[in-house]
């Protein structure tokens, strides 16, 4: 079968449509190519997206701690840290014919991991031309700052010996959605207040009371810059450490299903901030990698860097922190936020949409960022049947939201 399942219901829904059948067609064929490849490759984009399971510095269950990294133009790759004196030569990683590196270390003789909870690590890195320099874990689970060592944040190991206890089974699905928009960082008057838990206790029953049946939060992704009111993400799995850790906001979380709210998250997969010692910048050494190079992979207006879709490793760590947030943090949806710059080459700067079909169907769509937003509402919805998605496209690019059916 080369045509989706369901073509002729959508054209006969909008009629409009049938003169850019064949770039539908381009677009979901494109669609079931990456769909198959991972399917042969790696089980299904549901299994695709477990990477946060093996992927970065992660604590196993009899005290092992593992490492694994993509790094493209790296030659060698050592985990360093306050657990081994930052000694760079102590635990040097194994590389493949990828660029993958990977290392295993045993429990301390007690039993107790070698790499204790609340640790600072790092990566260093020797690239393939010799450049030299420490990076933090695109899989940081969470970061933090201290302005007496450095407006840098640094990477922690998470990995409490207790974890969290949930009190509350994930919420119904409400019949009706009426959103509540906040910001834990502006929740309160004073700036002590600002928490997780303070929005937890003293916010949430204000915004059920109020007749609301779901929040959506912004800005929990970590950023190192504020002014960015927290789109300029430079740390993609942890949660912002200004308003607490992790367990505070799995409890914020938990709070919100105890009053029968949906929890929705702002996610921010169209661009990541040009930081390079706390962020994915230049990560091996180039503009690349996790990114376009050149001016393909600027946003011009934002200061920031565009994803590399094409890549199967890219593909792979947005997949997996989308159901990171779902799996570890029990949130109930996703608002993906600037889907425009995602969608076209020319990233929506200086260019206005009058809503005639052309503008949506030509050269100018950023095809793989396209198909990779049809991949990942297929899986989350295939997964979460109650799972909510949105996407924040100011274009109307028709379609955008439909789900696709496979062959």
């Amino acid at each position: 079968m080369d045509r989706p399942p369901d073509l002729e219901r959508l054209l006969q829904g909008d009629e409009l449509l049938r003169s850019h059948e064949s770039d539908i067609l381009q677009r979901w064929r494109r669609y079931s190519d990456w769909e198959k490849r991972i399917a042969d490759s790696e089980g299904g984009l549901s299994e695709f997206a477990l990477g946060y399971r093996d992927w970065g510095i992660v604590q196993r269950p009899r005290g092992e701690v593992t490492v694994k990294e993509w790094v493209e133009n790296g030659e060698t790759v050592s985990l360093v840290g306050d657990f081994n004196n930052w000694d760079k030569s102590s635990h040097v990683c194994s590389r493949d014919q990828y660029s993958v590196f990977s290392l295993t270390i045993p429990p301390r003789e007690d039993g107790t991991a070698a790499v204790p909870h609340g640790s600072q690590v790092k990566l260093w890195i020797r690239t393939k031309d010799g450049q030299e320099f420490y990076r933090l874990s695109p899989w940081t689970k969470y970061a933090t700052q201290n302005m007496e060592e450095s407006v840098d944040y640094r990477a922690v190991h998470w990995a409490p010996p207790t974890p969290y206890k949930w009190r509350y089974s994930r919420a119904t699905r409400p019949p009706s959605l009426r959103i509540y928009e906040a910001h834990v960082g502006i929740s309160s008057p004073e700036a002590k207040c600002a928490s997780y838990r303070y929005f937890a206790d003293e916010v949430l029953p204000r915004i059920k009371s109020l007749g609301y049946t779901c929040v959506e939060l912004m800005a929990v992704m970590e950023h190192a810059y504020y002014g960015s009111f927290g789109y300029h993400v430079t740390n993609f799995f942890a949660v912002s450490s200004r308003y607490g850790t992790p367990d505070d906001f799995k409890y914020l979380v938990d709070t919100a299903h105890g009053l029968g709210l949906y929890v929705i998250l702002d996610i921010v997969h169209s661009h990541a901030a040009k930081n390079v010692n706390d962020g994915l910048n230049q990560f091996d050494g180039t503009d690349g990698c996790y990114f376009h190079g050149g001016g393909k992979g600027e946003h011009a207006l934002w200061d920031s860097r565009i994803f590399d879709f094409s890549k199967w490793e890219v593909l792979r760590f947005l997949f997996s922190n989308v159901r990171w947030y779902l799996d570890e943090y029990r949130v109930d949806g996703f608002r993906f936020d600037g889907v425009t710059a995602m969608l076209y080459l020319h990233r929506g700067i200086g260019t206005g949409f009058t809503g005639a079909y052309h503008e949506y169907f030509n050269m100018g769509v950023d095809l793989e960022a396209l198909v990779y937003l049809m991949m990942m509402n297929r899986m989350l919805h295939d997964m979460y049947p109650d799972v909510i998605t949105i996407a924040e496209d100011v274009s109307g690019m028709p379609a955008l939201g439909r789900y696709v059916r496979s062959m």
